[in-house]
């Protein structure tokens, strides 16, 4: 399924991104970053995707600006079932349930759904793509928010997981973090 960015970009504006402020951007630049990070990181088209609406639905952190989950058919109609699932999972999980689970290596992942009380149930790909889109949409904002100890050993593990480009931006993105004399 090829999308352009513009048919993306044209729902985020639609929807009111560029009125919404976010961690010293609005939500609309940093979804786009968040996407634009994934494409560089050679992520397959439909994460990229997931990436642009990481948050659309809310987070237990973001809260701001949220898309009715009635309009979910509505948003997997634009991006596709995987990536929406993927976006569905993001804004549904209990972070801290996610981030316990970071450490284990299953073939079937089940984390608390926040948003109905059940169940996610996740592939091990999905997993990792989760981990994948969580990872990203941290490093694109942890400069502007200074929050480098936010679950610093989780986001290494994460980094470490999934190797290669990954560990590489972590990493970088690390090496810039401002040193206390």
């Amino acid at each position: 399924m090829a999308l352009a960015i513009d048919t993306m970009t044209d729902f985020l504006i639609d929807f009111g991104a560029k009125e919404v402020p976010h961690t010293k951007k609005n939500y609309f630049a940093h979804a786009v970053s968040v996407y634009r990070d994934m494409k560089k990181w050679q992520a397959d088209d439909e994460v990229c995707r997931a990436a642009m609406f990481h948050s659309i639905y809310g987070t237990e952190g973001f809260q701001t600006l949220t898309l009715p989950l009635d309009r979910r058919d509505e948003l997997r109609g634009l991006i596709g079932v995987r990536a929406e699932k993927l976006v569905y999972a993001n804004c549904a999980m209990q972070r801290q349930a996610f981030y316990r689970t970071v450490r284990e290596h299953y073939d079937h992942y089940r984390i608390p759904d926040r948003l109905t009380g059940g169940w996610l149930e996740l592939s091990r790909s999905e997993f990792e793509d989760l981990m994948r889109l969580h990872l990203c949409d941290f490093l694109e904002l942890v400069e502007r928010t200074a929050m480098w100890d936010y679950e610093r050993s989780t986001m290494a593990r994460m980094s470490e997981r999934l190797g290669g480009v990954m560990r590489q931006a972590y990493l970088d993105t690390f090496a810039r973090e401002p040193q206390l004399d």
